[in-house]
């Protein structure tokens, strides 16, 4: 199955193109969702796809990564603590998930079939990927 990156849209391309546009237009600053949804004038779909779409060409081009903080919004940024706090608090967010999805769906189909091959190796990877993250949402720097 191929990526989601293999499978943009000409449309999705055009929406991150405008989306970058206006966040360097933006830069330094960072700008919140409802501000770059009016300065793109693209609709709310439009610019999460956008957004998804730039985050592809980011990694396939080699640029500045682009972050979300509750302060800033989006912006772009080398800054190594701004990415380090991102990426922790982006794991975190992950880490919650991941145990919620456990206890709320992956514990209670554990319970009705104790002895399913499937559940048994479902919960075997999914602990060591709740510990793998963990250790990482945990890492600060000494």
């Amino acid at each position: 199955m191929p990526r989601a990156s293999e499978r943009r849209s000409a449309a999705a391309q055009r929406h991150a193109d405008t989306v970058r546009f206006v966040l360097f237009e933006a830069r330094p600053a960072g700008l919140t969702f409802a501000q770059l949804v009016r300065s793109s004038e693209l609709s709310p779909h439009q610019a999460r796809a956008g957004l998804a779409c730039l985050r592809d060409t980011i990694a396939e081009r080699g640029w500045p990564p682009l972050i979300w903080t509750m302060k800033d919004g989006y912006q772009f940024t080398a800054d190594s603590a701004a990415l380090q706090s991102y990426e922790i608090a982006v794991i975190r967010g992950k880490l919650t998930e991941i145990r919620r999805f456990i206890t709320g769906t992956v514990a209670p189909h554990a319970a009705l079939q104790p002895k399913g091959r499937w559940i048994k190796h479902l919960n075997t990877q999914l602990n060591s990927v709740e510990s793998t993250l963990d250790v990482i949402a945990d890492f600060t720097d000494a």
